[in-house]
């Protein structure tokens, strides 16, 4: 370890014995590159660094932070002591050198706006109904270093790419949308081996066109089998923030005070597994140096644990489960869900159908309102069938889901074996970090479908 951590450790050695429950420093060196082409011209193109040391202090229960751009020793000492004046601690030391602590990986090549141009033309000449197509795309990493309280360090580098289309059809005076995404934790060369640009944009054209011929959704009570591949949203924002340990903690959610209860049926295990390879959700460690870890949330339909940072574990006395997250070296880092999924169940396709006999398929889920204390939800569905005699008929449009998390948890009554993860971006108070949810395909009774139906 050079000289400069070093002294990093010796700033964090006196703040702990000055009286600080835990210190620790935060530095990042990143990267990254974002275009938005829409109506067949870039609506915007970033390129940014996001070099910059966050530094903490947790003394009786309350949290000191001060942070600075830049990973220089003189950057990060001074603000250190700024957040240690805070904290009340005194003798925290200024460094003199200006020699960065992290490199940056190599340079991101911004992208090649014929990628847009060629997509955007070949895909207009498929049908004349598209009014509007949209693209995003965006590539970075970062590495982090944190300076532990224990005199250790932790590394971990993270690669992010991720691409978006959105496709507008019209007809009769018909709107309808459709959209398909891909994000993977990979570097951008090995991203493309994922999924080819056309095939996403495609994708979302032909869901946007199949809604343009869907009937009406009617509304009431209905089983409603949701497909893996629709996402696992309603896991994630229904059920998963209510197993944050902050959260919980502050009597905000309905599984406080439950470890070792019976929240859903035997077939439901829910994990949270930041360890698995490429997922959007992955790290090596998170943002307080903790190593990832899978971590069994619910178990057979008890459930078994709640997800900690370093001060939700002291505040409540809970292990750490490493899941401690910041969206940059500007935050403070909180219990945060990583990749998060259902396991599959024993239950084929067809026998989810036909003991849901007559409801809703949902396809696809789109966006939603939720509240994370009490788990109540809506959300929107994008590809939707009817289910009629246990078959599967008629698409539909304008179909919602309205429920409350832990109620379809406690519904969920088959789970069949083809588990689908799907990424994006969670926002939690004012931050934004890469996660994964998944399910495999499950049936939810009586679940409350809003419709379009006049």
């Amino acid at each position: 370890m050079t000289d400069e951590f070093e002294f990093l450790h010796d700033c964090v050695e006196k703040a702990l014995k000055g009286g600080a429950d835990h210190a620790d420093i935060y530095l990042q060196s990143g990267e990254g590159h974002s275009a938005h082409f829409e109506d067949g011209k870039f609506d915007e193109m970033a390129s940014g660094t996001s070099d910059g040391s966050g530094c903490r202090i947790i003394s009786g229960g309350r949290t000191f932070y001060s942070h600075t751009s830049g990973c220089a020793p003189a950057y990060v000492s001074s603000a250190f002591r700024d957040c240690a004046a805070a904290a009340s601690v005194c003798g925290i030391k200024d460094s003199s050198s200006f020699s960065p602590l992290l490199e940056a990986e190599s340079p991101i090549s911004p992208p090649d706006s014929d990628f847009f141009k060629d997509m955007d033309s070949s895909l207009k000449k498929k049908t004349s109904l598209i009014r509007q197509a949209s693209y995003r795309y965006t590539v970075s990493h970062k590495r982090i270093a944190v300076v532990k309280p224990d005199g250790s360090t932790a590394f971990d580098t993270r690669f992010y790419s991720s691409f978006a289309a959105q496709v507008i059809v019209e007809k009769n005076g018909i709107l309808q949308t459709g959209g398909e995404r891909r994000c993977f934790s990979l570097p951008e060369k090995d991203f493309w081996g994922t999924s080819a640009p056309a095939d996403i944009a495609e994708k979302a054209l032909d869901r946007a066109l199949l809604m343009l011929d869907a009937k009406p959704c009617p509304a009431g009570v209905m089983n409603v089998l949701i497909d893996g591949e629709a996402g696992g949203t309603i896991i994630h924002e229904a059920c998963g923030h209510g197993l944050e340990a902050d959260i919980v903690e502050k009597e905000h959610s309905v599984y406080r005070g439950r470890i070792g209860e019976r929240v859903a049926r035997e077939c439901v295990t829910m994990v949270d597994d930041a360890t698995l390879s490429g997922m959007y959700g992955s790290y090596a460690c998170d943002d307080e140096g903790m190593p990832a870890q899978r971590t069994v949330l619910i178990e057979n339909g008890v459930l078994k644990r709640y997800l900690t940072d370093v001060l939700s574990s002291r505040l409540y006395g809970m292990p750490v489960t490493g899941n401690g997250r910041r969206e940059s070296y500007k935050c403070i880092p909180i219990p945060r869900m990583s990749n998060t999924f259902l396991m599959p169940g024993n239950d084929d396709f067809d026998t989810m159908l036909a003991r849901a006999e007559n409801g809703l398929y949902v396809k696809k889920m789109g966006g939603g309102e939720v509240d994370p204390t009490s788990g109540d939800f809506v959300f929107y569905i994008t590809e939707g069938y009817l289910i009629e005699k246990g078959r599967v008929t008629s698409p539909v449009r304008g179909a919602t889901l309205t429920g409350n998390g832990p109620d379809a948890l406690a519904n969920i009554s088959a789970l069949g074996h083809n588990l689908k993860m799907d990424p994006g971006t969670c926002g939690k108070a004012g931050q934004g970090v890469p996660v994964t949810d998944g399910q495999p395909s499950m049936l939810i009774e009586g679940l409350t479908v809003g419709g379009s139906e006049v």
